[in-house]
């Protein structure tokens, strides 16, 4: 196989079956064996290494895409208890646990350096996302409570209209840039390194709920059919018709933290 430039990613776009819309899918980063190492050697996302403080992406609080997205987040935290939640007392104190509004961004307040409901080292609970433990402690997906760009993470959508009024819409990895300019200062993010790519399935398999939630079933069966294809006929056989597969940038570099 040639040489591949170092920033490559195989990208797929397709037609949607039902409207006026074209789906452009980065295959690279579907394919890939990235898992979420939170706890488990996650560097963090400030501006020098700190694994111990457990904050992982947590460190700026989460943006709401709308108020829908502020109101679902509401009425799950009113639904935590104070073993779910470090900072519970705390959110009620400050009047909810967001901010905002009136004009101004709806965020997640801070508590100490970071996001309210995230539980710290020391929590009896453990530490992490009290949303997120609680879903898992009610057998829901952490999709239903979590704000969306949490649940999303490192997933990202993004739509543009074409001068013709046509829809493309972008599946592919968040990567730092899309932080704005606050991304570059980030001392380790974990699409880029190979500490992160070692799951045993592809994205496309462990992160089935949040593409579902964010494709629809009908748009994820196509796309999720396309790379079964792939990963049954066309590991590196060009004679089965198949692409020779792409492995992530992070991998191929094997950029590991310190």
């Amino acid at each position: 196989m040639k040489a591949v430039p170092a920033g490559a990613h195989e990208w797929v776009s397709f037609d949607d079956p039902k409207e006026e819309r074209t789906w452009l899918v980065d295959v690279t980063f579907l394919e890939s064996a990235w898992q979420c190492i939170y706890g488990r050697g996650c560097q963090g996302v400030l501006t020098e290494l700190a694994p111990e403080l457990e904050q992982g992406c947590c460190s700026y609080g989460a943006h709401f895409t709308g108020e829908e997205d502020a109101r679902r987040v509401e009425a799950a935290a009113a639904e935590l208890t104070d073993e779910q939640w470090q900072f519970r007392a705390v959110s009620l104190q400050r009047g909810g646990p967001l901010r905002g509004g009136k004009g101004r961004q709806v965020t997640t307040r801070l508590v100490d350096g970071a996001c309210i409901f995230l539980n710290r080292p020391g929590h009896p609970g453990g530490a992490g996302c009290a949303l997120h433990k609680a879903a898992l402690e009610a057998g829901a997906p952490p999709l239903r409570l979590k704000p969306d760009v949490c649940w999303q993470l490192p997933l990202r959508r993004d739509e543009h209209v074409g001068p013709d009024g046509h829809l493309t819409t972008t599946i592919g990895e968040w990567r730092r840039q899309h932080w704005g300019r606050g991304g570059g200062d980030f001392a380790w993010w974990c699409t880029e390194s190979a500490d992160a790519f070692t799951g045993h399935e592809p994205v496309y398999k462990t992160m089935r709920d949040e593409l579902v939630a964010m494709m629809g079933d009908e748009v994820y069966e196509l796309v999720s059919g396309y790379l079964d294809a792939r990963l049954r006929f066309g590991k590196g056989r060009r004679d089965a018709g198949m692409p020779v597969r792409v492995p992530h940038p992070a991998v191929r570099r094997g950029r590991r933290s310190p």
